[in-house]
């Protein structure tokens, strides 16, 4: 009989008692002599046990049930903070405050001892977890797979204005939230050649032979549904050698070559994207990519055969894989290796059940981000994959061929394999021939996606794409960072929201009550000033907390024009210098950022802006009026400070480049007002809000392509045509704001002006600039700007990630929901 599972929340005095236990016998320590890192691993624990309670559970009820389960495979997972989230979902909020109360603790000093898990880069990473959040809320049967990264994405500082890296250690501390699963240990096999061997026909069979074998040790964060029993798996792959160290070297006293190997082994998810600028470094990514994969497949199949005794014919009707982006690509070769070579599944048949199993999501449009590997680099590490492609594509090729579904340069671009130059693979392609449904994540995305970056494919197969545009969780980004608005929003109309966002239309009819915009604006206020303290702690730079909090945070590409906007404040600061006494409307320019080590031009991007800031918050002749911050280290924890206090939204991409964005919405969610293109889920935005609640410049995506195909954009003739984008322009090349740094930053100025400005910000200057002179006159009305941002919030119900999951539970993976039932007594 198993044991029973106890559900039922316990009191405060029972928690109090929970978390002293943990203390004592976890952390060894008694209350009197415990830190407030103490405090928090105990109180991590405390709620863990909660969690695995309702995931045993779970578990229970899946393995009778015995339902379809989704797999989403990603390489990034941008988690933030889990305390606040997993005390909201699981209901133990009000119950953890007055127990750490009876212990004279203070909830809100512990949980800022919580660091963040750095297992992403930008929205990709939070994408994802924002989808495993809405899965576990829905009572979707799922599971998360990563790498279980070492050092995460680095810790930003700057030092004199320029970026610095330094080692994510967020393990440093432990990880209460994870669960270690040796009983879950699956061998990888690298590396090896391959051999013929006859088979009973006569016909000569490949074998993977002479291979290397590392194991892949799962960690379990458990992720919780909100106010439901369903609990989530994230599952994170550790990378363990075979043995820990050649005994016989050791016995010799070479005890540093002994551990070689094992050190080898285990630096293969020692950092999130190594740098791969050089062979190593690419190397590395790319067995990251397949150990991920190939740890994911394995743990799949053998659930699967647990529960269907090997009846593979059932796969694809219980096991569905969704790859977010290319870097799980080689699920499909993996698959079909395992299939073929493992269960002994003739090729048709294999084929069929692969496909049928996975499907891709793309997440760019910019064709240099579209993932291709050289064919060479994968003979080294994975040469029984190298064949499966191989066929895969020539079995491809040769279906295209027979329908006449294309012309010569039509196959070279649907050929997985490319052949100019160095033979290399193209991710997307694969991606693409061996799935059965391939999504955009907005609607512009994926009208761009089929038009011009995939057009091939989609002519050949015009019903396996869809649009499902992206989605950010309600529970974490209004209810857990803003709870001042959320509590605004529920005395207006009620509870449930945050599991039902669509309810927000509700707050419409509100718009024009003059003491819910008081209410709004006063709310808004407060979240500024606690950011100001925050901002003037880490920048060392005073806010004006009625001033316009202009926030741009997002990773620094320069397709996101964090330039275009450090430009529209070069321009404000020229003008104030020309005349000290014009009216200017006080503003706060914020932005969060990190720019990959590698990417040279996004690092001068950085120094550029912290040298504007340096200036402009130093100049008398400003006095104020102007303050530009840049926090260092941008990560979730900080985001969650930030959108609450944000005025404008800055969602400034170059029209037809960003696939999506999420930032757009979570900043809408809050009362922000956005400045932006129309380019990915801003036209959603705009569609959304109306056309006089959003301020939208610059070119549109068709306009921008036009000018970039025909070579008709000419940056010399704007600049010749616009004195005060010269003047601008000047300053960037002569250095004015980078002092003994402007020979190496004049980068940025040839960019524009020597290198065709790609990304097109001359060409949506004068737009740009008008059109924020709209945005500072509308923020004097502060009555009209409140009704704005409360008709902004009403319409982000569209906008959850959970009605995402909904459209890709029905359209894509055929999935139920099952509810995780509380046992009787309990």
């Amino acid at each position: 009989m198993l044991p029973a599972v106890h559900i039922k929340n316990p009191t405060a005095e029972e928690f109090r008692d929970r978390i002293i236990h943990y203390l004592r016998y976890a952390c060894g320590l008694e209350l009197r002599h415990a830190r407030a890192a103490d405090h928090l691993a105990a109180l991590e624990l405390a709620v863990r046990e909660t969690l695995i309670d309702r995931e045993i559970l779970t578990r229970r009820t899946y393995d009778e049930a015995r339902p379809k389960t989704v797999h989403y495979l990603s390489l990034e997972y941008l988690l933030g903070r889990l305390m606040h989230n997993n005390l909201i979902s699981t209901e133990l909020l009000d119950v953890a405050r007055e127990a750490m109360q009876l212990i004279g603790l203070n909830l809100d000093s512990v949980l800022e001892e919580e660091p963040d898990p750095g297992l992403g880069n930008g929205g990709l990473g939070r994408l994802a977890a924002c989808f495993l959040d809405s899965l576990a809320t829905l009572d979707y049967p799922a599971y998360g797979y990563g790498l279980r990264y070492d050092y995460g994405m680095f810790r930003q500082s700057f030092e004199n204005g320029w970026q610095v890296e330094q080692a994510d250690t967020w393990l440093q501390r432990g990880f209460r939230w994870e669960i270690r699963r040796d009983d879950l240990r699956v061998p990888v096999r690298f590396g090896g050649r391959i051999d013929w061997s006859p088979g009973t026909d006569g016909s000569h069979q490949p074998a993977w032979a002479d291979w290397r074998t590392i194991y892949g040790v799962p960690y379990d964060i458990l992720v919780a549904g909100f106010r439901t029993n369903t609990v989530g798996i994230l599952r994170l792959w550790d990378a363990q050698a075979a043995s820990e160290f050649d005994f016989r070297i050791f016995s010799q006293g070479n005890y540093v070559k002994a551990v070689a190997g094992r050190e080898r082994v285990e630096a293969l998810n020692r950092v999130l994207y190594p740098a791969d600028d050089v062979e190593a470094g690419r190397s590395l990514r790319l067995a990251q990519e397949y150990f991920m994969v190939a740890c994911g497949v394995r743990d799949v199949v053998n659930r699967f055969a647990r529960r269907h005794a090997e009846a593979w014919e059932l796969f694809p009707d219980k096991m569905v894989f969704q790859l977010n982006d290319t870097h799980p690509a080689l699920t499909i070769a993996e698959l079909m290796r395992f299939f073929v070579d493992e269960a002994g599944i003739e090729w048709p048949t294999a084929w069929e059940l692969t496909r049928a199993s996975c499907n891709y999501t793309n997440h760019t449009l910019l064709p240099e981000a579209l993932e291709t590997w050289p064919v060479s680099l994968m003979e080294t590490l994975i040469p029984r994959h190298v064949q499966i492609i191989y066929e895969i594509n020539r079995r491809f090729m040769e279906g295209v061929k027979s329908s006449g579904g294309s012309d010569a340069d039509g196959l070279r671009r649907l050929s997985i394999l490319q052949e100019d130059g160095e033979k290399r693979f193209r991710m997307a392609n694969l991606a693409i021939v061996g799935s059965s449904r391939v999504n955009g994540v907005a609607k512009l995305h994926t009208e761009l996606l089929r038009s011009r970056v995939v057009r091939d494919f989609a002519e050949l197969w015009p019903d396996r794409f869809l649009a499902i545009t992206n989605g950010v969780t309600p529970r974490r980004w209004l209810r857990a960072c803003n709870p001042r608005l959320s509590v605004a929003i529920t005395n207006r109309i009620g509870g449930g929201w945050a599991k039902d966002l669509d309810r927000l239309d509700e707050l419409k009819a509100h718009a024009d009550d003059v003491a819910f915009q008081d209410e709004v604006l006063a709310v808004k206020r407060l979240n500024k000033r606690d950011l100001a303290v925050e901002l003037e702690r880490l920048c060392g730079v005073p806010l004006d907390v009625d001033s316009l909090f202009d926030v741009q945070i997002k990773r620094l590409h320069e397709y996101k024009r964090q330039l275009l906007n450090v430009m529209h404040i070069i321009l404000l600061y020229q003008r104030i210098k020309r005349d000290p006494t014009i009216e200017v409307v006080p503003r706060s320019f914020i932005f969060g950022a990190k720019a990959a080590p590698a990417y040279h031009m996004a690092k001068l991007i950085i120094r550029l802006i912290n040298g504007v800031a340096d200036v402009v918050n130093n100049d008398p002749d400003v006095g104020g009026r102007l303050r530009v911050v840049f926090p260092p280290d941008y990560r979730v924890s900080l985001a969650e400070k930030i959108i609450p206090a944000a005025d404008l939204s800055e969602q400034i991409s170059t029209a037809g480049m960003e696939a999506s964005g999420t930032g757009n919405m979570k900043l809408s969610l809050n009362g922000a007002l956005t400045i932006g293109t129309l380019d990915g889920a801003n036209v959603e935005i705009r569609d959304a809000v109306g056309d006089d609640n959003i301020f939208i410049f610059g070119l549109t995506a068709d306009q921008v392509e036009e000018r970039l195909t025909t070579g008709s954009y000419q940056p010399w003739e704007i600049y010749r045509s616009d004195p005060e984008l010269a003047a601008v322009l000047d300053a960037l090349q002569t250095g004015e704001f980078v002092g003994s740094d402007r020979d190496p930053v004049r980068g940025v100025w040839s960019s524009l002006m020597e290198h065709g400005d790609r990304y097109m910000l001359l060409a949506d200057f004068r737009s740009y600039v008008e059109t924020q002179a709209r945005a500072a006159e509308m923020f004097k009305d502060r009555r009209t700007w409140a009704r704005k941002a409360i008709l902004n919030i009403s319409a982000m119900g569209y906008f959850s990630s959970d009605r995402a999951i909904l459209e890709y539970a029905d359209k894509i993976w055929g999935l139920e929901s099952v509810a995780v039932r509380t046992p009787e007594g309990s």
